[in-house]
């Protein structure tokens, strides 16, 4: 059994993050912020949240550390049958970062995240709450882009629906997926397709989280 290096720091953060953002959106839509005393408005205000996670995250697959990088998530069609077949034997290939099909859903989440959390910025009810951009476009657009928030909705609980139920998989063969993502180390018997993680300077990630920022602060005060 051997510890390697899974995940840096801001990869677990923006995870984490994600997960808490994401769970009070959900929680507000679908309950109008009862029985807790979540006001509705917190719904936007996550989608927010979501949205700056999410500029930070496509930012940390250009510059960030070895598993964060975007080249981890595209693995050929070649890779991604030679570990579906391995997993069907019962006996996958291993690896310390994404394996080749976690790889693609990842990137999916990661699409549709940033659909949901973009198309948001349209949304309107008429009455008590218009988003940044909800003005600024006509309104066969606009209606265009409700349909696809609350329709990739729809596709957002299936995606994380695959998403939980492949952690569970992975803990019945014996790979603690939750556990390395808190710790940002994992734990394996056998040798691996990749490797340690390799991290980067520390100052890329506060570039990174900076310019989040900076883009969310134009889009809400500036647009």
């Amino acid at each position: 059994m051997k510890v390697y290096k899974a995940w840096d720091l801001p990869v677990r953060l923006f995870h984490w993050s994600l997960v808490a953002a994401i769970l009070v959106s959900w929680y507000t839509i679908k309950t109008s912020g009862q029985p807790l005393a979540f006001p509705v408005e917190w719904h936007a205000r996550a989608g927010y949240t979501i949205l700056a996670l999410l500029v930070f995250r496509w930012l940390w697959s250009l510059v960030g550390s070895r598993h964060a990088r975007l080249r981890e998530l595209c693995r050929s069609p070649r890779t991604v049958w030679r570990y579906t077949a391995s997993w069907f034997r019962r006996r996958p290939d291993l690896y310390v970062g994404h394996n080749p099909l976690g790889g693609w859903m990842t990137l999916l989440l990661l699409v549709s995240l940033t659909l949901q959390a973009t198309s948001g910025l349209f949304m309107s009810d008429g009455i008590l709450f218009s988003a940044p951009l909800a003005r600024r476009f006509e309104a066969d657009a606009i209606a265009w882009l409700v349909t696809l928030h609350h329709v990739n909705g729809n596709l957002l609980f299936v995606l994380v629906g695959i998403h939980l139920l492949a952690i569970l998989l992975h803990r019945l063969r014996g790979e603690a997926l939750v556990g390395a993502m808190f710790s940002g180390r994992k734990r394996l018997a056998r040798p691996v397709r990749d490797g340690d993680d390799q991290p980067v300077s520390g100052w890329r990630a506060w570039a990174s989280a900076s310019i989040a920022v900076l883009v969310l602060t134009a889009i809400l005060e500036w647009l």
